[in-house]
């Protein structure tokens, strides 16, 4: 296949099966089992795809039924995926993560007949909501389940489901999918919601394809066609990972490997060796503190090397270089980059950022490195990619470069970014009041038509690349009536040696206020060489250790505005996670969550 016979498919399982016949028995899907490294060819999973497809139809599932996802990333997941939509029916997944709550509201909301689940620990929370919604007929079990009784569903196994000759399956199967036309819909995915309960995005195979190929010429444009290597870490439940993390290699017929989990990712990613990363901004942030850290530990002239390579890397990100940097360039090319590229394999052509704002300075921090960092920007709405940063567009860390092919995008006359292209979705499942608010007119194109209003707020520079300010909803007003963007101010503090994590706050306010989550290693490091025990809450109420985040508040107040400026600070009693509601599963802050938790705090900082 090649990259302009992407329009000419009609669905993601049909562009997966020329996939399989074109690379056969090569490998496809790795996993980690028993210490080592084991694949599935392509030529496995399609025969596993088409057999569970037909076993699907079999337990009376039909056509737009929809089919409940719970499981961690792993080569099952793409399966069972890829399966639901031959047997002609819906995805949808859902977060590991979720409570019992928040399957209940999934599958009510979705009318799921059919749940897959991959463990007996994912299946704990899963099992009351699925008996409490009394919708779904069948749970299927990757992995060996305790059998509850459930009195409403009935439990099969995997193992049995893909089982069996794929001769009269596949071609049952592509007799299905020619009448499943780019306008169906493949998979409905909840946002993980910073706010409010998740609504069910309804992404159709078209608008994914559409999103997959623009990706796809993006990446052949700028980086060349290989043996592509993809690393799946961040959840595929995420419409992110869904698409990067796994149509996008699909497309490319690269090969997929499992990270074991967010400790191991380290030395998985040594392992494997991938040509293409799909990572959100915190974990850059957290890897960049790794660094330089360590960096910081190995004396002085490994500091030195760390501190002309940033000096170098600023003045490059501002378009100023100078011809005496060059051979303290050629320096850092022997000594400090390749120790740094290593960490990443040593053949990544590029680091994707996505989900979230990604600080300049961070970006800047890799690119210095000799790694190639691209920051895109999207919406679940979009399925989900609308713009990324391209080295043929000119890299610019504060922008999140130009649209992908067929995407269009203008501002509104608000500053709203609006979107419109066969990516976006056809709409909020059952949600008719909040689709009609995301999906609207223009009043200022003359043209009419349709366009995702995304509650982002940007503009367009000079070279046609996007700039995103902040999200209209989170953008807080002063009582002056100035619009502060916090993810800036947030993305600056986390920065910090000293700040592991913040949110601020202040709308309706005279100034901004911040709520600090302290590093936990530089608070042990700081307790060590101030003679005090190591107790996270007693030294929060040490005046010394107070100033010394206060010092670090400073440092970020010199680069704000005045009316940007943190004034005063209060500490978080824990740090955000997914586990307390205060984190979503990609990693951004759930504010509501956070604001409800430590109002009274909040509200006290500007009493004092």
């Amino acid at each position: 296949m090649k990259l302009t016979d992407f329009a000419s498919e009609q669905n993601l399982v049909g562009l997966f099966l020329h996939r399989a016949d074109e690379l056969d028995e090569k490998p496809f899907l790795w996993a980690k089992r028993d210490n080592a490294w084991q694949s599935l060819s392509w030529r496995e999973v399609a025969r596993q795809v088409c057999v569970l497809a037909e076993n699907l139809r079999a337990l009376g599932l039909n056509e737009g039924d929809r089919v409940a996802l719970v499981s961690e990333n792993r080569p099952e997941w793409c399966i069972a995926d890829l399966a639901i939509m031959a047997a002609g029916c819906v995805t949808v997944p859902a977060y590991t993560t979720n409570t019992e709550r928040d399957h209940l509201h999934i599958l009510d909301n979705s009318g799921a007949r059919a749940v897959i689940v991959s463990t007996e620990r994912l299946a704990a929370p899963l099992i009351p909501a699925i008996i409490r919604s009394g919708l779904a007929d069948h749970v299927i079990g990757i992995e060996d389940l305790h059998r509850h009784q459930s009195g409403s569903f009935d439990y099969d196994s995997w193992a049995e489901m893909t089982a069996g000759d794929d001769a009269s399956a596949r071609e049952a199967v592509e007799q299905r999918i020619g009448g499943i036309g780019r306008e169906k819909m493949a998979c409905i995915i909840y946002t993980s919601g910073t706010g409010g309960a998740p609504r069910g995005v309804m992404l159709s195979h078209g608008a994914l394809l559409s999103n997959v190929e623009g990706a796809a010429y993006a990446i052949v444009e700028d980086f060349g066609w290989g043996e592509e290597v993809f690393l799946s870490f961040l959840p595929l439940s995420h419409a992110y990972e869904h698409t990067g993390g796994q149509l996008l290699p699909i497309g490319l017929g690269a090969e997929i490997y499992y990270a074991e989990g967010l400790d191991k990712l380290s030395s998985n990613i040594e392992e494997v060796r991938p040509t293409i990363m799909v990572v959100v901004p915190r974990l850059f942030e957290v890897l960049r503190t790794r660094i330089m850290k360590q960096v910081q530990k190995q004396g002085r002239f490994a500091n030195f090397l760390m501190d002309q390579a940033l000096a170098i890397g600023e003045r490059a990100s501002g378009g100023g270089k100078r011809l005496r940097d060059i051979p303290m360039n050629l320096l850092l090319e022997k000594t400090l980059r390749p120790k740094i590229r290593t960490r990443f394999g040593g053949r990544v052509k590029a680091l994707v950022s996505g989900g979230a704002p990604l600080n300049p300075e961070v970006g800047t921090f890799f690119e210095t490195m000799g790694l190639t960092m691209l920051q895109g920007y999207g919406q679940t709405e979009a399925a989900p990619v609308i713009s990324c940063n391209r080295p043929k567009a000119g890299l610019k860390m504060d922008t999140v470069g130009p649209p992908l092919k067929d995407i269009e995008v203008r501002i509104a006359e608000d500053g709203e970014i609006l979107v419109r292209g066969e990516c976006v979705m056809d709409g909020y499942w059952r949600n008719e009041s909040e689709t009609a608010r995301a999906l609207k007119p223009d009043p200022a194109d003359p043209q009419g038509g349709t366009w995702l209003h995304t509650g982002d707020i940007g503009h367009l520079d000079e070279r046609g690349r996007l700039v995103i300010t902040d999200r209209k909803k989170d953008m807080i007003v002063s009582d002056k009536g100035d619009n502060i963007a916090p993810q800036k101010i947030e993305g600056m503090l986390t920065l910090q040696p000293e700040i592991a994590q913040a949110m601020v706050a202040g709308d309706k306010r005279p100034y901004i206020v911040g709520l600090i989550v302290p590093d936990a290693e530089w608070a042990v490091e700081w307790a060590r060489a101030n003679d005090e025990k190591f107790d996270m809450a007693e030294l929060q109420s040490l005046p010394a250790f107070v100033s010394a985040i206060r010092s670090a508040l400073d440092r970020v107040n010199q680069d704000l505005s005045v009316v940007e400026k943190v004034r005063k600070f209060a500490f978080a009693d824990e740090a955000f996670t997914i586990e307390n509601g205060e984190m979503t599963p990609s990693l951004k802050i759930r504010r509501h969550m956070i604001k409800a938790r430590y109002s009274d705090r909040i509200d006290a900082l500007y009493k004092s």
